[in-house]
């Protein structure tokens, strides 16, 4: 019998920008657990304890928050998880896809329980739906990938507009009081009663928490299905760039400073002009939307992709980048355990501060999961191995996928 090859030797720089991504995402995440829903987009829209007000460190919390933050990490996640899908089918034996079609069912499933016990706003279950599509992918060409990635983020903005295009347009018709852009105030802006609603919902208690989740899962479907060729796009991309070099750690450091350069270039000016529309019309939900989820999107992405070439360029080494890569090499159980702690915070079953911090006590309380997992993470890897969500992830999967191999004697 021909023994197995040895693994692969691990990228430092790759794995340190996991633990990039999965500590970014905590930037935006924490608001999802501190403060009701339009908040996440619009600081206008609550800020305790006075309703509606806003304090300059709200304010620069927040265009910090957008320029560099928001969906910028979420882009970076989806990108790594494309990658990650890719190097494991590459390095499997002659019928990856079965396996593939394994992680990916667990993988959901892991989300599901994800979402519906602790973060409604869980990503896992729409990187898995999105890898159902990685066969029509993996044989892509480097370039072919990219050029995937840029058309799927073509037709996210094309359905987005189709969805958020007809409030904006009514909001710039001067029709404030039109359903679509009341619409829109209860999405995005400060409506009294709805933001009372989220208040209060919030505030449940855990059971009723999961009862409304569990019966609410058909909407949720719809939703994740409805934000496939954003997750897609940017998993495709991930895809390209591991394929064309980049995030193996093939690219010399000055090609990276200079992809760098020019993703920044497109991107910042882009994100600054947003922000500055935002500012100067106060913040119309009517605007905010199609601003946050789909206007800002190419440059969130070319942002993503200069996170990831300065990391590849300059943690190849260091004390700094070996801690880093601790936290990436358990990114699903740090994104799980972050969901834990904030939990434990904000939720009514732990010491209920949701609905009751500004937007910059919320991101300072989630530099307490950054820094537990910086902590924790050298410690378990170093003891242990693999992190325990990591080995439960590959455990059900290999199970799953031996029960597809099963063929029954006739």
């Amino acid at each position: 019998m021909i023994p197995p090859p040895p693994p692969a030797p691990r990228i430092l720089a790759l794995d340190a920008l996991r633990g990039i991504a999965v500590i970014g995402i905590i930037g935006m995440n924490v608001l999802a657990f501190a403060m009701p829903g339009p908040a996440y987009y619009n600081p206008a829209s609550f800020s305790p304890p006075v309703f509606g007000s806003t304090s300059p460190p709200d304010y620069w919390v927040w265009l910090a928050s957008f320029v560099f933050i928001e969906d910028k990490f979420r882009t970076l996640f989806a990108m790594l998880f494309g990658a990650g899908c890719l190097i494991l089918v590459e390095r499997s034996g002659p019928r990856p896809w079965r396996a593939h079609y394994a992680r990916m069912a667990v993988l959901f499933a892991i989300g599901l329980v994800h979402a519906t016990l602790l973060a409604s706003n869980d990503v896992l279950r729409a990187y898995a739906l999105a890898g159902l599509a990685l066969p029509l992918l993996a044989g892509l060409s480097a370039r072919a990938l990219v050029t995937v990635a840029l058309g799927l983020l073509g037709v996210h903005l094309f359905m987005g507009l189709a969805l958020l295009g007809p409030s904006l347009a009514s909001w710039l018709a001067g029709r404030e009081g039109s359903e679509l852009v009341l619409w829109a105030e209860r999405q995005f802006g400060r409506e009294p009663a709805a933001i009372a609603a989220l208040l209060e919902q919030g505030r449940e208690a855990f059971g009723a928490r999961v009862v409304r989740r569990t019966l609410g899962i058909p909407a949720q479907m719809i939703a994740l299905v409805a934000a496939l060729p954003l997750n897609l796009s940017a998993i495709a991309l991930g895809m390209g760039l591991w394929r064309g070099g980049m995030l193996k750690g093939a690219w010399r450091t000055f090609r990276l400073r200079r992809i760098a350069g020019l993703a920044a270039l497109v991107a910042l000016p882009g994100l600054l002009g947003l922000a500055g529309v935002l500012v100067s019309t106060g913040f119309p939900a009517a605007l905010v939307g199609p601003v946050a989820l789909l206007l800002s999107a190419p440059f969130d992405m070319a942002l993503a992709v200069a996170y990831a070439a300065l990391a590849m360029a300059f943690l190849g080494s260091g004390a700094a980048a070996e801690r880093l890569a601790m936290a990436g090499r358990l990114s699903l159980t740090n994104y799980l355990m972050t969901s834990v702690i904030l939990s434990a915070i904000f939720a009514s079953w732990g010491l209920g501060l949701f609905g009751e911090v500004t937007r910059w006590q919320a991101f300072a309380i989630g530099l307490v999961p950054v820094a537990a997992m910086l902590a924790w993470s050298p410690v378990w890897v170093t003891k242990v191995g693999q992190g325990p969500f990591e080995r439960l992830w590959r455990r059900l999967s290999h199970r799953l996928a031996s029960g597809l191999s099963y063929t029954p004697e006739k």
